[in-house]
């Protein structure tokens, strides 16, 4: 008999998503980002879902190859660049764009040859701290990559900390625009956050990532209350029924003692499938379309849930760990953890269908 966990990916929800980020930038151009094999929803499964965008982002040489030789001929941004000069001989015949984010790449860039010209974003880092160039390395690198015979067009990139949170772009929205005061070169600047609440930032590309995947990069505003829809749902079914006496420990350590005689369901999901094994007891969990909570800790292939207020549900009634009636960002909060981790860390073993 076939497990019955499954992760299903709604196509549509992915069109609705990128319909939303349209009409929060509709002055930019769209860059969907589908690194990290779709967000966990599959690369070309998801790119094809999202077809209409201006373009996309990945993070490596491996995936752009796998999105050209399926036909996807809009630009596509490797997000950490190029890690070796070999790599340039690809980006020139596939036609992709390249992050340039330090000196060493500006150098692979100088010794290398081509037959047409690259397109490259130029990575400021304007307080983040992580990629790009320091304000003031900045001119030269921009002379630099100018200076360049094998460089194209020139986009100016930042990335945003805290668009999601109470601090806001302000600051580094103000370091790029004083750095960049004196150039017309197109800009790149917004994440979903500030896609979705710093029309400002918008400049002439965008790139939304996880509202595209129907989760909410505010911890204080629903996905729904933004108009997104969930893209992936993690379902299973109840294996088996425990009746427990109360004060009978639940699962390893007995972390969880039951508060009184319970039923319990065992359900075919585990940290092995990519539910969070640190998802403590209380955890959201649909059964049966209704809401309940899982209990004690999380095994490898199994957790435990609390049927107390279904006591129709048994053996082979359905699961959703999350999606569709249950908010991947509301159980991601619970597990002390973001939605990104949950969607991104599906198991391979945890089969794909659409629905």
């Amino acid at each position: 008999m076939t497990r019955p966990i499954q992760a299903i990916i709604h196509p549509a929800a992915l069109v609705n998503n990128l319909l939303v980020a349209r009409q929060a930038a509709p002055t930019a151009k769209l860059m969907s980002v589908v690194k990290a094999n779709g967000y966990g929803h599959g690369l070309l499964r998801v790119a094809r879902a999202l077809e209409e965008s201006d373009g996309f982002a990945v993070l490596n040489v491996e995936e752009a190859v796998r999105m050209r030789e399926a036909g996807f001929t809009q630009p596509i941004l490797l997000l950490e660049g190029v890690f070796q000069s070999g790599e340039l001989s690809i980006v020139s015949e596939l036609g992709l764009s390249i992050v340039v984010h330090c000196a060493e790449q500006i150098e692979m860039l100088k010794r290398a040859w081509s037959p047409v010209k690259l397109n490259v974003f130029l990575k400021l880092n304007t307080g983040m701290h992580r990629l790009g160039f320091a304000p003031e390395s900045f001119p030269s690198a921009l002379a630099a990559l100018q200076a360049c015979a094998i460089v194209g067009q020139i986009t100016l990139m930042t990335h945003f900390a805290s668009a999601d949170e109470a601090a806001g772009v302000g600051d580094q929205l103000a370091h790029f625009n004083t750095l960049t005061i004196n150039c017309t070169l197109p800009r790149s600047l917004a994440n979903s956050a500030a896609c979705l609440r710093y029309p400002e930032t918008h400049g002439d590309w965008v790139r939304p990532g996880i509202m595209l995947y129907g989760a909410s990069p505010f911890a204080t505003q629903r996905a729904a209350d933004l108009g997104l829809e969930s893209a992936m749902s993690l379902v299973s079914e109840i294996i088996s029924i425990q009746n427990v006496k109360a004060g009978a420990p639940v699962g390893y350590g007995g972390t969880y003692r039951a508060e009184r005689d319970m039923r319990i369901g065992i359900v075919a999901c585990g940290y092995a499938d990519g539910y969070p094994r640190h998802a403590e007891t209380g955890t959201p969990i649909l059964v049966m379309g209704q809401r309940t909570r899982t209990l004690g800790r999380v095994s490898m292939d199994m957790l435990a849930v609390d049927l107390g207020d279904i006591p129709d549900a048994g053996v082979a009634c359905p699961v959703t760990m999350w999606g569709v009636g249950l908010p991947v960002e509301e159980v991601a909060r619970a597990a002390g953890t973001i939605s990104y981790e949950l969607l991104c860390a599906r198991a391979e073993r945890v089969p794909v269908v659409e629905g």
